[in-house]
């Protein structure tokens, strides 16, 4: 449901997507599934660590879209440049994404810039995709009464929860296929039943626990 929320907003440029979901449970591999299941050519600028000034936030993005120097170190020459590239790759049908990681960790000031970059568009779509994903957490930060403005621009909102047991079992047989082997023979049911217990229906600590297991 998320990959196809995704798919979605990237294909008919919706603007701001916001997917939430506890660490580890593959927010940013659905991310990047959801790219490149695209037919036109998606360029995307990714920001793992948001934890930043404005200054650095500017000069980050300026940098990964391969702007001028002066776009570095000037809001409004970032702007214009930004508004001038995403306006000729919309006339080459090719789409733009901004993807955020960890966006729960943002400043106030950065995520009016994010809402300020959202206005860039033409009368009937818009030219840049945002897309925050975090924690849990980002939630209760969109419900801030100072950030209303910025929640009623998300388009579109996905949920990644922790795997159900039935759903441990499916994933766990599905990876030992994939690497050639028979699900039965490597992990009882007992086995996965406690691997889930473990790990919670996180499915990197599930990797990492099935790991050690067959070390």
């Amino acid at each position: 449901e998320a990959l196809s929320n995704l798919e979605y907003a990237f294909a008919s440029r919706k603007g701001l997507t916001v997917l939430y979901g506890q660490a580890g449970v593959g927010k940013t591999i659905v991310i990047r599934t959801a790219l490149e299941s695209q037919e036109s050519r998606v360029h995307c600028v990714h920001i793992q660590n948001p934890a930043l000034t404005r200054s650095e936030f500017v000069h980050m993005l300026a940098g990964r879209l391969g702007l001028s120097p002066e776009a570095c170190s000037s809001k409004s020459v970032l702007l214009a440049e930004l508004e001038a590239l995403l306006r000729k790759r919309h006339e080459s049908g090719e789409t733009t994404v901004l993807l955020i990681d960890e966006a729960q960790s943002m400043s106030l000031e950065l995520l009016e810039e994010l809402r300020l970059l959202e206005n860039i568009g033409t009368d009937s779509e818009k030219l840049l995709s945002l897309v925050l994903a975090g924690q849990p957490e980002l939630a209760d930060v969109l419900n801030r009464l100072d950030l209303q403005q910025l929640k009623q621009r998300v388009a579109l909102r996905c949920e990644l929860r922790p795997l159900r047991l039935e759903e441990t079992f499916t994933y766990i047989a599905g990876r030992i296929r994939a690497a050639g082997g028979i699900p039965k023979n490597v992990f009882t049911r007992e086995a996965v039943v406690r691997v889930h217990e473990r790990s919670g229906g996180i499915p990197r600590t599930i990797n990492v626990l099935c790991d050690n297991a067959l070390i």
